[in-house]
């Protein structure tokens, strides 16, 4: 594979508008947006941003989390209540940080120094900042699509350093006698903690668009923890890999439940069951009849596959998607879909030609498909399939390169495919340079699968004396794709004779 392919198959995502609308649906934002809208001048806060507790209720009231009380609540009924309400607090208070932190509201720093605070902790002074709404708030109403995501991808950074932080019974633990937290006994390393999660989205996006990115894709969390931990060239997993895997289980499930309500995936969380059943034992499945969604399955969404393709871009990861190549030339449309997947080379090629006019678009690809370097091939074989996808328009094109020596064989093969008429048999010399060219470009787009042998030894039983002509054809690929045949063909005469004649041709190239 050349070094300037793509890292990642190319994503096909929504538009922008129907991306800004999932992302103003997601419960977080919405109710970051809701409390915006909510707060004013009376709204108190500490010295951090953070609602007081004194206002959490009412937040909670106002985001409809706070549900009915039973008119005879039993002493076991008032301890739910209770519980119910601290979760509520707590949902409001992250939606709170949510519109702090992302410019939805502002909170001018209590202790008079005009700075607006952060949202993100710190100690209470007692002291009440003012709050007023945020310039990002109008972005709500009146703002762009692109507007609306990038105010998404802020409040993503802000779930994002929650779920990379440490867990509160790691925080108790580090309290030190004068109530500072350790960070020496904490055992926390922020950077190895965001690495590893980046990682795992990484991978979560790779198993989503390697399937084609257009439909949501399940994935075990067994699968994805044991896709950051076990080596690929290990067989069998150790206990202790086990068990490193097990870990990132237990600390992924509790991120992905934090990060579902911004949106990012939909999340089927580890059954409690198994944290009884598995008690003293690694919690990954055991055999191949076990339930696996037992143990939390993670599935990412469109807005999810933007997102993380905008952090991966943001961090210099090349991350294509359909669409990308639509205003460029023919060239880069031919060289960009060269190594894509079938599915996503079509959607990137029908978006490219739905910008142009058919002939005018036959024209350009065609002269996209000229040239002598290594991948010529490969664009001569995706010019063959768009020029299928623009029809019969695209005959009168193709008709004027019919005596090309480069482009003659493909124009013949389309012609035929579209049941034209009148097409001038190809010359002998013109067949063997069509087998290699599509060699060529079938070894550069899936290296020797199975198909690829079938193709190569029904050229060499179609025409007797193949090599006897194939190592003569003038096609900076001949020597090449002769060894590879060679390697390919399953009768050792013929694989011999193509090694000869492979030889041949590097003799009469001089090389």
């Amino acid at each position: 594979m050349s070094g300037d392919r793509p890292t990642l198959p190319p994503v096909r995502l929504p538009s922008d508008a129907e991306l800004a609308r999932d992302a103003l649906a997601v419960p977080l934002l919405a109710r970051a947006v809701r409390l915006a809208r909510w707060a004013g001048p009376g709204t108190r806060v500490g010295a951090g941003g953070e609602l007081v507790e004194e206002q959490l209720p009412a937040a909670a009231e106002v985001l409809g989390l706070l549900g009915t009380e039973s008119p005879e609540p039993t002493e076991s009924d008032e301890a739910l209540a209770a519980q119910a309400r601290a979760t509520a607090e707590a949902e409001a208070s992250e939606a709170w940080r949510v519109a702090v932190d992302t410019g939805l509201v502002e909170v001018e720093d209590p202790s008079g120094g005009g700075e607006p605070a952060d949202g993100a902790g710190g100690a209470d002074t007692g002291g009440d900042g003012t709050v007023s709404a945020g310039a990002a708030l109008q972005l709500i109403a009146s703002g762009s699509p692109q507007d609306v995501l990038s105010l998404w991808l802020d409040a993503l950074d802000v779930v994002f350093a929650d779920a990379t932080a440490p867990v509160l019974e790691d925080l108790a633990g580090a309290i030190g006698d004068d109530g500072e937290i350790d960070l020496d006994a904490l055992d926390w390393d922020p950077e190895a903690e965001a690495e590893f999660l980046e990682g795992v989205l990484g991978n979560l996006y790779l198993l989503t668009v390697g399937e084609g990115g257009a439909d949501p894709v399940p994935v075990p969390l067994p699968v994805l923890a044991a896709s950051m931990i076990v080596p690929d060239d290990m067989g069998e997993p150790t206990d202790d890999v086990l068990e490193q895997v097990s870990d990132a289980m237990m600390r992924l499930d509790d991120q992905f439940a934090l990060l579902e309500p911004i949106g990012l995936v939909t999340y089927v969380p580890v059954d409690e069951a198994l944290m009884v059943d598995d008690a003293g034992s690694d919690a990954v499945p055991s055999g191949d009849d076990e339930d696996v969604s037992r143990y939390g399955v993670v599935t990412l969404t469109p807005l999810g596959l933007h997102g993380i393709r905008s952090r991966m871009r943001d961090a210099g990861v090349e991350a294509p998607a359909v669409g990308d190549l639509a205003d460029k030339g023919a060239d880069a449309l031919l060289d960009g879909v060269a190594h894509f997947p079938e599915p996503a080379a079509r959607a990137e090629t029908e978006r490219w030609l739905a910008h142009r006019e058919p002939a005018e678009a036959a024209s350009e690809l065609l002269a996209a498909a000229r040239g002598t370097d290594s991948g010529a091939p490969l664009r001569r074989l995706h010019c063959q399939q768009s020029l299928a996808l623009v029809g019969v328009e695209a005959e009168p094109a193709v008709r004027e390169v019919l005596d090309d020596a480069e482009l003659g064989g493909l124009a013949r093969v389309w012609l035929a495919e579209l049941g034209a008429s009148d097409v001038p048999p190809p010359s002998e010399s013109m067949i063997f340079w069509l087998a290699i060219d599509t060699i060529a470009a079938q070894l550069d787009a899936e290296g020797e699968p199975l198909e690829l042998q079938e193709l190569v030894e029904g050229l060499v039983g179609q025409h007797s004396g193949f090599f006897d002509a194939a190592w003569r054809v003038d096609h900076p690929a001949t020597a090449d794709v002769l060894e590879a045949m060679g390697r390919l063909h399953r009768d050792r005469k013929a694989a011999k004779d193509a090694r000869k004649a492979a030889f041949k041709a590097r003799s009469r190239n001089g090389g």
